[in-house]
């Protein structure tokens, strides 16, 4: 059977690559599963029109290369989130000569409405019940040979951290057929559907078209403009029909989804072993103790402590970069690439452009090299080590009610905590959140009152003199930060956010899928921002070639005497801009000399904190959410830096015992 279902590959592959398509939701294991599937061979990339991305990676099945991508994480393909779009239309629109739909073995209930759903796609569907192992363990595997026969298509255990079962799985999708009818569909709602679908010409009851009359009906906004630009005249006349019945697409939808989940409860029966009771109680104990305020906060700070203050801030940001930067650059690269620039390049500006002063070795690739690398590799470690734990959602629902006073939900969590690793990977990652409004507030958050970990490092050094010092700087970020969010959640138009959440199992991370996320990541990370920096680099060599960056420090200095600082911290601000740790560091030096006492020393550190972003967030800013908002943020945080950081300094000045 094996040669006659790679020989039917090998006719596929006549026509082009041979392409399956993974979908399921989040926290499935389906990017466990792809790592398996493709090994190293992995590229991403956004969705044509989007900014979300999908991985693709390359398998030799039977002697042919079929392409393998991975869909982001979707629980409905009634879809809510870019994500979920993005996902929904890869099964739609074709591509795809298998869809193999991953699934979580526990919770089979969960998922087979939607698999019910991919049936009526009219292609060949494979279901990946993963995670089998867990599902052993709580005494819930199910049974997935009664599971196939019911369904109609193949079903296979998976467990994707080991590859178990990943060669029947590669069988089951190089032969896998059509469905052999639209059964998917509930009876009360396939006329209707079944009638629209006919209009934009589908009419053996499966297929795209089938889909999309479905999604139209439940009031799926791009399903709907699509129906009625083909099918105008028709519907208007369907749309009556639904109201008639279901009142509304939202009536439909719920009942269509009720409906669904019956039928899933129905094949179920006897496929899933009943519920072990004591197991899933304890669970459930152990979840109200990770989210309960009382004793989920400890926890949390716990959590940040031990894996982003310890390992990515004092490890990453201070061990790991040191080193790299004072003997790997200092003594070794630097150097040798200094004197080959000397003995090469004759032009003066053009040395200058590549090892000068801002330089593109010197600055651009020593940056990006030796203080992002350290900080971003060890932040995207202790991150997929949560992540394939479990925990994140759990910060994420706990912290849901907090940031919605803030116009943010609960998976804002996830960019905010990685502003303290690098702003330009968090505003990168801000394009997870669900609407444009939340977006742009935590873009703004971002910008404004979350340090890097490089800034954080330098600040918190400079500010140790005084832990008092340390209190009003925490105390003041804290303020500004719920302050201008909630000032931001009334102002930026948009409705309130909505937040669902599946919580996965609590599981035990493994070494291997924390490494290949973490790799994979890293590639992601470089492809986007190492060009920025480089870009920097640029932007500063010509202000330094063309005497801008000197009249722009004169232009700051009233501003910075305003403040009640030494007209020399003006370079400190400016220099912020480019690299948010080089403005902490002229005050470090500064602080040094013994330019600043107490109070002007927290006034700076508050107000540098809180000035604009870094040239390269500020370039990523524009990249994801236009120039206009881009400028826009980068004159608030200007205006609410200045504002601020004098409020503060008076105040300091004005109090005993502040010098």
């Amino acid at each position: 059977m094996g040669a006659a279902c790679h020989a039917a590959g090998t006719e596929r592959t006549a026509q082009g690559r041979v392409r399956w398509l993974l979908v399921g939701a989040p926290n499935v294991g389906k990017s466990a599963l792809f790592g398996q599937l493709t090994g190293i061979y992995t590229t991403v990339s956004n969705y044509p029109g989007t900014s979300v991305e999908i991985t693709r990676g390359r398998r030799l099945v039977g002697g042919h290369e079929v392409e393998i991508v991975d869909t982001p994480g979707a629980y409905s393909l009634l879809a809510v989130t870019e994500d979920e779009l993005v996902a929904r239309r890869a099964m739609v629109e074709g591509g795809a000569d298998t869809i193999v739909h991953v699934v979580d073995a526990s919770h089979l209930e969960r998922a087979i409405p939607v698999t019910l759903q991919l049936l009526t796609l009219g292609r060949p569907v494979v279901v990946a019940c993963n995670l089998m192992d867990e599902a052993r363990a709580r005494r819930a595997a199910p049974d997935v040979a009664l599971l196939a026969e019911r369904l109609g298509v193949a079903v296979v255990g998976t467990v994707a951290t080991t590859g178990q079962g990943l060669p029947g799985l590669v069988a089951a999708a190089a032969c896998a057929q059509v469905p052999k009818d639209g059964w998917a569909i509930p009876t009360p709602f396939a006329e209707i559907v079944g009638r629209l679908a006919e209009s934009l010409g589908r009419t053996d009851g499966s297929g795209p078209d089938i889909l999309t009359s479905e999604l139209a009906l439940a009031g799926d906004a791009e399903c709907e403009q699509v129906v009625s630009e083909r099918v105008t005249d028709r519907w208007a006349e369907v749309v009556a029909g639904r109201n008639a019945r279901w009142e509304s697409a939202e009536g439909f939808a719920l009942a269509l989804a009720t409906s669904r989940r019956m039928m899933a409860v129905a094949l179920l029966d006897g496929v899933v072993p009943p519920p072990d009771r004591a197991r899933s109680g304890s669970t459930r104990e152990f979840d109200r103790f990770l989210l309960s305020p009382w004793t989920g906060f400890p926890i949390a700070l716990l959590v940040l402590y031990a894996g982003f203050y310890q390992f990515v801030g004092k490890l990453g940001a201070g061990t790991a970069v040191d080193w790299i930067e004072r003997v790997v650059f200092g003594r070794w690269l630097t150097p040798a690439a200094t004197t080959t620039a000397l003995a090469l390049v004759p032009w003066p500006a053009v040395r200058d452009l590549l090892v000068g002063p801002y330089g593109l070795f010197t600055l651009g690739v020593r940056y990006a090299v030796a203080i992002v690398l350290p900080i971003v590799t060890a932040f995207f470690l202790v991150f997929a080590l949560l992540e394939d734990l479990g925990y994140l959602p759990r910060l994420a629902l706990m912290l849901d009610r907090t940031l919605k006073r803030i116009g943010l939900s609960g998976r804002a969590v996830i960019p905010l905590i990685l502003g303290f690793g690098c702003n330009t990977m968090a505003t990168l990652v801000t394009r997870t959140l669900e609407t444009r409004r939340e977006r742009v507030i935590a873009t703004l958050l971002l910008a404004l009152a979350i340090p890097c970990s490089a800034q954080l490092g330098v600040v918190l050094g400079i500010l140790s003199v005084s832990s008092q010092a340390v209190a009003v700087w925490a105390l003041v970020l804290v303020a500004v930060f719920l302050g201008v969010g909630r000032l931001a959640a009334v102002l930026v138009p948009g409705g309130a956010p909505t937040f669902y959440l599946e919580l996965p199992p609590l599981r035990r991370p493994s070494l291997r899928n924390v490494l290949v996320k973490t790799g994979t990541r890293m590639r992601w990370y470089f492809a986007e921002i190492f060009p920025l920096f480089l870009l920097a680099s640029v932007l500063l060599w010509v202000g330094d070639l063309t005497g801008v960056l000197g009249r722009a420090t004169a232009a700051l200095e009233p501003v910075v005497r305003l403040l009640g600082l030494p007209p020399a911290a003006a370079s400190a601000f400016l220099y912020g801009f480019f690299r948010r740790d080089f403005g902490a560091a002229g005050l470090y030096d500064l602080a040094r000399s013994g330019a600043l006492g107490t109070a002007a020393l927290t006034t700076a550190a508050v107000t540098i904190t809180l000035f604009v972003p870094c040239i390269a967030q500020f370039l990523m800013m524009a990249k994801e959410r236009g120039l206009k908002v881009a400028t826009t943020v980068l004159v608030v945080a200007t205006a609410v830096a200045f504002v601020v950081g004098g409020l503060v300094g008076w105040m300091l000045r004005t109090i005993g015992g502040w010098s």
